[in-house]
This record gives structure tokens, C-alpha cells and sequence, in this order.
């Protein structure tokens, strides 16, 4: 028998066992609550001992390195992954993790027909992108901000930065792709400007600029820039000389402090920063001054 005939023999194996356990369990649910209450017990007194067997094994393993390395080959089997998995005896994958971040606010997205999909992980970083209704929606960043991001984070400390990748669906009057636009930019008026490069803004950071007699404060973390009046709502003192930590900026005089991402006050909520709509096209990042 040739290596991948011997392969094909196993996955055949396995699916035939899964297809016996389905079946048993199918016949169990036909049953009684007591009889049926009773196998179950015996089923996870079972499962519980062989648990705690494999893990042991895997304990008396990790203490020699031969064996711990070829017990890490032996990991990537998916049948050798998914037993160790359910007995808790290794956490699951960061895959799996932003996977089912992910999974726990589709139903929200699905609800407005639309999805998102996991790009790519490179840790410490991943990608995402909208699809369906969300792609090219300008509240798409709120909800970017708002559910993806959040549920990435709290669910994967290890991943700090997670951006939103592909085009949003608009283009200009001129045909050129936009890359993002903020939310601010629905149902505005007024005509775009130039204000200054994408990479002129610091990742993560913020930039001043006077835009036709207007005093603004553009962030940026990658493709995604917010635009806001550069006048704290407190006295209306600039704010570009703030520090900025994990997309917060203080005020550098009284220490409001503000979320960059909405224009929110965390200080006083009862007021917020003055939002401009901006757009990035290419490399290049316009603004659309609100009266």
C-alpha cells in the first residue's frame, strides 16, 4: 500500500467511526430519559478517564525533547488536534480564536446583509474585510470599530492591530477606486479637497493641518483616517500637541480626552470633537469640510 493510499485508508477510518458515533447517538435520542441518561453518563465517565490518560501521556512526553517535538508533528493530524482539543488539553489555535470572534457578530452583520471575512493573520496583526451590504457602507466603520475590532481584541489580546483590507465598493465622479470613507461622509454636502498624503498622517498617530481657513486634526491607523476640528470641546484649545495612546488623544492643557476613532469625549460625554467627512483615494486623503 503506497503512502497515499494509506492516508485515504485512515480518513476513510475516521469518517466511518464518526458515521458510528452519529449513528449511536441517534438511536440514543429514540430512548428513555433513563436509559438514555445512563449511557450518557457512561459515555463521559469513558471520555473522562481516557482524558485524563492522554494527559499524563502528554506530561510524561513534555519532559523529553525528542518526544516533545514529535509530539508538536503529531499535533498537526486534524483527528490528533480535535481529541486533544476536547479534552482541554491544548487551547485552541489563534485561527480559531479570531474565527470565532468573528462567528459572534455575524448574526448583527447578518441582519443588515452583510458578512465579514478573516484575510489574514500575522501576528500581531490580521486582516478583514466586509462583505455583502457592509462593503463600501460608510457605517461599515463604525461597525468596524464598534464589533470587529472589539471582538478581535477581547478575544485575542495578542493581536494589536487589525485592519479592514479591499476597497470599499465607491468610486469618485472621475472613476478612481476609494479605498475608505468615513461615516461622517454620508448624506454630506460640499466638495472634496485634498489635504495631504496617507503616509503624511503618523500610524497611529495624529496630523494638523489648515485646510481652506479651517483648523483640522486627521488620525490614521492604516488605510482608515478620521477627520475632526482640531478644537477640544472643552475651551477649544488645539489638540494636536495630545498624546496619543491605543487611539485615545488628551488634551494637552486639561486632559479631556477623546476616542479618535467617533470624535467621542470619554471625559464628558455629553460633548464630542466636530467630525469632517474624509476619504482616502490611492495615497491620497480628502476631506469634506462640514458647515
Amino acid at each position: 500500500m503506497t503512502a497515499t493510499e494509506a492516508m485515504s485508508s485512515d480518513r476513510n477510518d475516521v469518517a466511518h467511526l464518526a458515521g458510528d458515533i452519529e449513528r449511536l447517538e441517534m438511536i440514543f435520542e429514540g430512548w428513555e430519559d433513563t436509559p438514555r441518561g445512563a449511557v450518557k453518563a457512561y459515555g463521559l465517565a469513558i471520555e473522562a478517564l481516557n482524558g485524563e490518560a492522554i494527559r499524563r501521556l502528554v506530561a510524561a512526553l513534555k519532559r523529553e525533547p525528542a518526544a516533545l517535538a514529535a509530539m508538536k508533528t503529531a499535533v498537526s493530524d486534524e483527528v490528533v488536534y480535535a481529541v486533544l482539543r476536547r479534552h482541554g488539553i491544548i487551547k485552541p489555535s489563534l485561527t480559531e480564536r479570531v474565527e470565532a470572534a468573528l462567528e459572534s457578530i455575524r448574526p448583527m452583520l447578518a441582519s443588515h446583509g452583510g458578512d465579514v471575512e478573516l484575510v489574514s493573520i500575522s501576528p500581531p496583526s490580521i486582516e478583514v474585510k466586509f462583505t455583502g451590504s457592509c462593503d463600501g457602507c460608510p457605517a461599515s466603520q463604525l461597525t468596524f470599530h464598534a464589533g470587529v475590532k472589539k471582538a478581535v481584541e477581547d478575544a485575542c489580546p495578542e493581536i494589536t492591530e487589525i485592519l479592514q483590507v479591499k476597497g470599499t465598493g465607491a468610486t469618485t465622479e472621475g472613476g478612481e477606486s476609494v479605498r475608505f470613507v468615513s461615516p461622517f461622509a454620508l448624506g454630506s454636502g460640499g466638495s472634496w479637497q485634498p489635504a495631504v498624503k496617507l503616509q503624511d498622517i503618523p500610524e497611529r498617530g495624529v496630523k494638523a493641518i489648515v485646510l481652506d481657513g479651517e483648523k483640522i486634526l486627521l488620525s490614521r491607523r492604516g488605510s482608515i483616517v478620521t477627520c475632526f476640528q482640531n478644537s477640544c470641546a472643552h475651551l477649544g484649545l488645539a489638540l494636536d500637541d495630545g498624546e496619543v495612546v491605543n487611539g485615545i488623544i488628551t488634551c494637552p492643557y486639561h486632559g479631556f480626552q477623546y476616542d479618535l476613532a467617533s470624535g467621542e469625549c470619554l471625559t464628558a460625554p455629553a460633548v464630542q470633537l466636530q467630525p469632517h467627512s474624509v476619504r482616502v483615494i490611492g495615497n491620497r486623503v480628502e476631506v469634506r469640510l462640514q458647515s
